[in-house]
């Protein structure tokens, strides 16, 4: 089971509808079709680097209020600040932990 089916499982086990992209340029077309809360975006996508997807969404008016949660294996001295710095709300580092991620979805959304 590769990320994006666990983070997906356990979303769905807890009552979220989960929309998934399989690179970053799907999820920002995704994005701006509205109806999205928050954004959990991997940094290492294969078409476009996530920090890049991150700068794009919020750049644009109509996405940029939207929660975007950088899920990433970069757990080296500086990576959080460069994470942050490219505009994500957040930063968690894989292997990720079930509760640390829905105690931030539920920071940013709810439920």
């Amino acid at each position: 089971m590769d990320n994006l089916d666990l983070v997906t499982e356990i979303l769905e086990d807890e009552g979220y509808n989960v929309t998934g992209a399989g690179c970053a340029k799907d999820g920002i077309r995704l994005l701006g079709k509205g109806g999205i809360d928050l954004v959990l975006m991997d940094i290492g996508l294969p078409d476009m680097d996530g920090l890049e997807a991150t700068k794009i969404i919020k750049s644009d008016s109509s996405t940029k209020m939207v929660p975007v949660v950088a899920l990433t294996a970069y757990a080296m001295k500086g990576d959080k600040e460069r994470v942050l710095d490219a505009g994500c709300d957040e930063y968690l580092t894989k292997p990720l932990s079930e509760d640390e991620l829905l105690e931030t979805i539920r920071r940013f959304i709810g439920g």
